[in-house]
């Protein structure tokens, strides 16, 4: 297992507190808080590297050099206001805080833990201005802040970072279109167009095209910038400021990883053959040690360059053996989290066995087409898109629109299937999902992730209103299977035997046991 090592805050101070370069001074510190934040994701076993090192940049600007915030305080009501409505990038924003003091080291250490930093953006940890994991809230929240700034007479302008596969949730669109007609011009909101959405290059998944343009017919005063350019963002956020009875957007063109040369792409993506592996999950022991090598070494250049002394590195306490995987799982664990585990889990998935039994089905269901909202590595159905690419159908994050466009499948004879998060499809689409099922449509929801296992991305990704929300639909069953034998049942079942509208709700981590069915079970 590898030593972990943290960049304590008095570092962070003495490169501030230097003469060197502005500018330079901010790489470098841009920099320190990559590695610690890869050094916390790889303690917790899980969260997003990939967003948070192409946002880190623009982060790293608004708290060292924009905003009045951390002078004022997070309770006075002239702050300035920042938050990120993708939410993956929150490492990133934690190990930010933690550079200025706001987080301290213990925990920074404590991310994807019980009482510690969530894995999505949530109010009760310190800096978090508004909850994020399920996407396409953020411009509107902005706005009723940035509104209720006015109202108030209180100064201090609204940022909201936004993803830009997260612009495929049609909300942003009804957010850009009141938000233009209210002429609310102390809200900013800030694109990290990475280009690169859950594993695929977002063109693939759903192509945004133009953004500038499309964003200036709502009627925003629009900014393209590099978003690696603390020059280039000092200059746009300035600009934005002088305007007038507009909000702003500021078009940031990043790149996912940046900062470690195997986690960015293209170069990810050609690894990968052509997905993108550091989106989630924490790296293997030779990939950290090869990423954390490779920032230390550039910070400590970037400090001789600067006439400052190498970093002095503080080690981070081994943690000690965890219960239950329950308490650890979030996105894929990494060997070093599944080493640090009393109990193991199996190699048991019921997530596996659904997407094995989807593909089995379907070679004698013509029928059966799949829909996914990018999910369809986490949600197992990739073979079924790699073997049927013919019935399968990339949504992007969209679910209202998914269901919505299933519902049309169905009433012209097909089998929809359809694909995403418990908590996002069951709830954000529940008004579509009960008028399908008043066409007496038969559609069955996959419904991943379901219950309040894995806790680690935080209680945005736990579902338990589903069962409530598809319990009120007429003829409509929902089903849980307890192992992957179980599993392969509830799919013929659900394929062969019923009319009904079925809900499948599947737990997305390993079984913690496996389950061997009574003979005869049915």
């Amino acid at each position: 297992m590898v030593e972990l090592k943290l960049i304590p805050v008095e570092e962070f101070k003495r490169v501030r507190n230097s003469s060197a370069d502005k500018y330079k001074k901010l790489q470098i510190i841009a920099d320190m808080c990559r590695a610690n934040t890869l050094t916390e994701v790889k303690r917790a076993g899980s969260g997003h590297l990939g967003s948070s090192f192409s946002a880190m940049d623009i982060v790293v600007w608004m708290y060292y050099e924009e905003m009045n915030t951390l002078k004022v305080g997070f309770d006075s009501p002239d702050r300035d206001i920042y938050f990120s409505s993708k939410g993956h990038d929150v490492p990133g924003l934690y190990a930010v805080l933690h550079s200025l003091g706001e987080i301290p080291d213990h925990m920074l250490m404590s991310l994807r833990r019980l009482n510690g930093l969530n894995g999505h953006p949530d109010i009760g940890n310190r800096g978090m201005e508004a909850n994020s994991g399920s996407l396409g809230m953020g411009i509107s929240k902005g706005r009723g802040m940035a509104w209720a700034k006015k109202y108030n007479n209180n100064g201090g302008r609204v940022f909201v970072m936004t993803g830009d596969g997260e612009l495929q949730e049609g909300q942003n669109y009804e957010a850009l279109h009141v938000t233009a007609h209210h002429k609310v011009d102390n809200l900013t909101v800030i694109v990290d167009d990475n280009k690169v959405q859950s594993d695929k290059p977002v063109a693939e998944i759903i192509d945004l095209r133009n953004l500038v343009e499309k964003f200036t017919a709502f009627g925003w005063h629009v900014i393209r910038i590099d978003g690696h350019d603390f020059r280039s963002i000092e200059k746009a956020i300035a600009e934005a400021k002088q305007v007038k009875g507009k909000p702003q957007i500021i078009i940031a063109d990043t790149i996912k990883g940046r900062g470690i040369s195997f986690m960015e792409h293209p170069v990810a993506l050609e690894i990968g053959k052509g997905l993108y592996p550091w989106h989630s999950g924490a790296p293997d022991d030779a990939a950290f040690e090869a990423g954390y090598s490779e920032l230390i070494q550039r910070i400590n250049a970037g400090l001789a360059a600067v006439s400052l002394d190498p970093l002095h590195l503080t080690p981070v306490e081994p943690e000690a053996k965890t219960a239950s995987p329950s308490m650890l799982e979030g996105e894929p664990l990494s060997q070093a989290a599944l080493d640090r585990l009393s109990v193991k889990p199996t190699d048991e998935y019921v997530s596996r066995a659904y997407g094995q039994a989807l593909v089995e089905l379907a070679a004698t269901r013509k029928d059966i087409v799949v829909l996914d909202a990018d999910l369809s590595s986490d949600c197992k159905v990739r073979d079924f898109e790699n073997t049927y690419p013919d019935r399968f159908i990339e949504n992007g994050i969209a679910e209202q629109d998914m269901v919505s466009m299933a519902a049309g499948l169905a009433r012209q004879g097909l089998l929809p299937v359809v694909n995403s998060f418990a908590s996002f499809l069951a709830s954000r689409a529940n008004e579509q999902i009960y008028n399908a099922a008043g066409e007496k449509s038969k559609i069955i929801y996959a419904l991943h992730y379901a219950g309040l296992i894995p806790a680690g991305p935080g209680k945005s990704h736990q579902s338990l209103r589903d069962i409530s929300l598809f319990s009120a639909l007429p003829n409509c069953t929902i089903l849980q299977p307890c192992s992957a034998e179980e599993t392969r049942m509830a799919m013929d079942y659900a394929v062969n035997k019923t009319d009904d509208v079925i809900a499948l709700r599947l737990i997305i981590g390993p079984s913690p046991r496996r389950i061997t069915l009574p003979a005869g079970y049915e």
